[in-house]
């Protein structure tokens, strides 16, 4: 029995799966969606969310100029951004449109961006849309994504759409 021991373990050691989780965390605040299966994308949000709520709990105090918070304030920052930091890689590189690649610095994207954006979310700021097997493995497959960006969710709405369709095709 596996009382009191959470978490999948994915047939791997723990500093295989520690790796692996921090990877597809800092690859989701990158890209704000990635697709994955359903077992990593239900770890990754536990994971993914926890960061996210410790950056807001700071408060305006995360998205604020250095300048304009007390020393106080500046050391709860700092210590949230070095718990952050022990968790993802600082920096991530993304390719643009055009195929140019820009840094982007992780840690400040989750306390600026992410902690203003739910400032007033009390939990729940991923979604997973599950798009049914995995053509190789059959590997059920799923997107995660971060809430708030409406941008893409007809984006997303149609290709589960798409998945689905393509589900009742084989059947």
């Amino acid at each position: 029995m596996r009382h009191k021991n959470s978490g999948r373990k994915f047939d791997r050691n723990s500093s295989s799966r520690r790796a692996m989780l921090r990877n597809l965390t800092a690859n989701l605040i990158l890209h704000e969606r990635i697709e994955t299966t359903d077992a990593k994308a239900k770890e990754l949000r536990r994971v993914a969310e926890r960061l996210i709520t410790k950056a807001r709990r700071l408060g305006k105090i995360a998205y604020a100029a250095q300048s304009e918070l007390s020393v106080a304030d500046r050391s709860r920052r700092l210590s949230a951004a070095r718990g952050i930091a022990a968790y993802i890689p600082r920096f991530g590189v993304r390719i643009e449109v055009g195929g140019v690649p820009r840094r982007v610095d992780l840690v400040e994207k989750v306390l600026v961006e992410l902690a203003k954006r739910y400032c007033e979310r009390p939990g729940g700021y991923t979604r997973i849309v599950k798009f049914g097997p995995r053509r190789g493995d059959n590997a059920p497959v799923s997107l995660i994504e971060l809430m708030g960006d409406s941008s893409g969710a007809e984006e997303v709405s149609g290709k589960a759409e798409t998945a689905s369709a393509e589900t009742a095709k084989i059947d």
